[in-house]
């Protein structure tokens, strides 16, 4: 009984992924309301896209240095050419 009752709790990774997801909800909560807040205040979506994007590699190679933004940017060059980021995309 004791087994079946450590294989319903949650492993650590299991929460570290959980917090991790959580953590990325609000943050896309966050730039939501920026976003709109932006568009709201008459900023075209595309400086308001820049923008994000160069604070983002700034934050990056701060916290990581070039080659840490370097291969955030080969993921999201992957990711892009793989259609996740596509506004048609269909989840199966």
């Amino acid at each position: 009984m004791q087994f079946e009752e450590e294989m319903m709790e949650p492993s650590l990774n299991d929460i570290d992924d959980m917090i991790v997801h959580e953590k990325m909800q609000a943050a896309l909560e966050y730039h939501n309301e920026a976003w709109a807040d932006g568009m709201a205040d008459g900023i075209e979506p595309e400086i308001i896209a820049d923008t994000a994007i160069v604070q983002a590699l700034r934050e990056t190679i701060r916290r990581h240095g070039e080659k840490g933004a370097e291969a955030l940017l080969d993921s999201l060059r992957e990711r892009m050419l793989g259609g996740e980021f596509s506004p048609n995309r269909t989840l199966q």
